[in-house]
């Protein structure tokens, strides 16, 4: 079920409770509120509920988990052209793994600020030849990171002088420290995390509305 389809279902459990709060004669479902004050109650429930999820009528929650490798890609090229600058870490200018965490950043996913600990993240890559779009390359021990972009292109901030480009792969594998996969290269589960965003904030709703007796 997707997030429309659960924004759906929910307006059909709301018209469901203001029948009943309306006393008309339809037999109440066993979860559903039979009264005006518990239309109201739940109601308010599910409006407090879409508020702590960032959810809104008709809107998709944002959801890092629903993020794919190809996504990483193509938030990277956005900063082409941005300028090095060691310790950068925004569109003024910045340095390589600078680069990776406000690419990430932009996606809400949280990672750490330099190549010690970017290195250190997801699940290794055997070689350049399996890289996906979105994975991260640490090369030099750790001296510096890139983004590889599909198509054997790797998106990095080189040096001072230079600005953050779009590149071929120059590294070979032996010259490569790690390749790292942070976030799945194809949409895995994506439907499953929407369904389940959407569960919670109607099975959130309902307890609160157990909680109060209503």
């Amino acid at each position: 079920m997707s997030m429309v389809d659960a924004m759906g279902r929910i307006d059909q459990i709301q018209a469901r409770l203001l029948q009943l709060a309306q006393g008309q004669n339809v037999r109440a479902q066993a979860a559903a509120p039979a009264t005006s004050a518990s239309a109201t109650t739940f109601a308010s429930s599910l409006s407090d509920a879409m508020a702590t999820s960032g959810a809104t009528a008709g809107s998709t929650v944002a959801n890092p988990a629903a993020v794919i490798g190809s996504d990483v890609a193509a938030a990277a090229q956005k900063y082409l052209g941005v300028p090095y600058v060691f310790g950068g870490e925004d569109a003024s200018g910045m340095d390589c793994s600078g680069l990776v965490q406000k690419v990430f950043a932009d996606l809400g996913i949280e990672v750490p600020r330099l190549v010690s600990g970017q290195m250190t993240i997801g699940t290794e890559v055997a070689s350049l030849a399996e890289a996906r779009p979105g994975d991260l390359i640490v090369t030099g021990g750790g001296d510096h990171i890139l983004i590889y972009a599909g198509d054997n292109k790797v998106i990095h901030a080189p040096y001072p002088g230079r600005s953050v480009s779009l590149v071929d792969a120059y590294m070979t594998d032996a010259q490569i420290t790690t390749i790292r996969r942070v976030i799945p290269a194809e949409a895995t589960a994506v439907a499953a995390s929407s369904t389940g965003a959407s569960t919670d904030i109607v099975t959130a709703a309902l307890a609160a509305l157990a909680r109060n007796g209503a």
